[in-house]
């Protein structure tokens, strides 16, 4: 029994188990894990990167891999065993030795026979399928009784691919066959406009016929003019993995607003990111505040619901240190409910601590007259006192 083995058996087997024959630990158990500090310096030294201030990565060939790619674009898979990043496995992999192109042939023939032979398919007589795999239609009576028809051979190719090759989904895929899908509905929309436009004519050659005018003199502007109106839509496909569907997307920009990278045209000044469309320093922070019209992204962080949730953040640490068990991902509903009565008391509290001392000491900004003692009561006296507070 297992139970029964000594311990280091048991430790042998184990590190048999993560082992190869060589008795190298595999490179899946060589996980290397950054600290907290690490991984700060890691997205500083990317920053840096985008902004031009510190040199582009180089891949194992020398060449300079682009900032604003995505890391994961640019980290290898597991399988490869890269140790540092590059973009090899990006680059085309269907390739022959004279780097041309290669891919199966569609619908290519070799040989178109006169007869027929030996082995060939009883169906329709090509001679590089069986019967059982033939995709024509199957005949009353084939080619190797008739031998007429005899079908062309068709090209067979072979490729020795790699890991990926193999197991790519796009692998071969012609987008100029999508190209008379495309056709079919752009013809369709067509229809249906002129369509459309016909029974908008229909019915205002009706309209002018019931007024006694005559039907012929349409205005053809206004049958335009319900196109017009959709001059700030922008159609756009969306097309998902699971069907897709045509949908419209307003177009939301102004084309009077100024670009941020138009701002400021000086090269030291905020900088912006072309991939991500932000620009989070200030591009003019010394011009007049009341004259600004864009400030940088950082000034929406720190307005508006943006704030208000980073004191949210910020309550729910707080109480998470004492001792609560509250967490803002997990249970977000209970950590804002919590932060509202919190607010409540802290307000309630604030509220005591304001009355009680408007109570002992009064209130001179209050419209009731102060009293007679307190307006007339200074003299130049001498009072002297003493440690405890007593008159000597």
């Amino acid at each position: 029994m297992a139970s029964d083995l000594p311990d280091n058996h048991r430790k042998k087997r184990k590190m048999q188990k993560y082992s190869t024959p060589n008795n190298e630990v595999t490179p899946f158990r060589k996980a290397a894990f950054k600290s907290r500090e690490d991984h700060r310096k890691q997205i500083e030294l990317e920053e840096a990167r985008k902004a031009g201030l510190a040199p582009a990565e180089v891949d194992e060939d020398g060449n300079e891999i682009n900032p604003h790619i995505p890391r994961y674009m640019s980290s290898a898979p597991w399988y490869l065993n890269a140790e540092r990043p590059s973009l090899k496995h990006q680059r085309k992999w269907k390739l022959d030795p004279n780097n041309k192109n290669c891919w199966y042939d569609r619908g290519a023939k070799t040989f178109q026979a006169d007869k027929f032979r030996k082995g060939a398919c009883e169906n329709c007589g090509a001679i590089t399928h069986t019967s059982k795999t033939c995709m024509e239609r199957p005949r009353k009576a084939g080619a190797k009784l008739t031998g007429k028809n005899i079908a062309p051979d068709e090209k067979i190719e072979t490729f020795d691919l790699d890991y990926d090759g193999k197991r790519d989904p796009w692998n071969g895929y012609d987008a100029a066959s999508y190209a008379h899908v495309i056709d079919r509905y752009e013809a369709r929309d067509e229809a249906r406009k002129k369509y459309l436009k016909e029974q908008q004519l229909k019915k205002l050659e009706e309209k002018n016929d019931s007024d006694g005018e005559d039907g012929l003199n349409v205005d053809e502007a206004k049958v335009d003019e319900s196109k017009q109106m959709d001059f700030a839509k922008v159609e756009k496909r969306v097309r998902t993995t699971g069907g897709g569907s045509t949908g419209t997307v307003r177009n939301l920009r102004i084309r009077e607003d100024i670009a941020k990278y138009l701002v400021n045209l000086d090269v030291n000044s905020a900088h912006y990111d072309p991939k991500a469309r932000s620009m989070r320093g200030d591009p003019l922070p010394d011009m007049d505040p009341n004259e600004k019209f864009y400030g940088g992204d950082n000034q929406n962080r720190i307005s508006g619901e943006a704030l208000e949730f980073k004191q949210l953040n910020v309550h729910v640490w707080e109480v998470f240190d004492e001792g609560n068990d509250v967490h803002m991902q997990a249970a977000p509903s209970q950590a804002e409910l919590l932060n509202k009565s919190y607010r409540i008391n802290k307000e309630m509290l604030r509220s005591k601590a304001k009355e009680a001392i408007l109570e002992k000491y009064g209130n001179a900004a209050a419209e009731d007259a102060l009293p007679r003692e307190l307006l007339l009561g200074q003299s130049e006296r001498e009072v002297e006192y003493d440690r405890v507070g007593r008159v000597i």
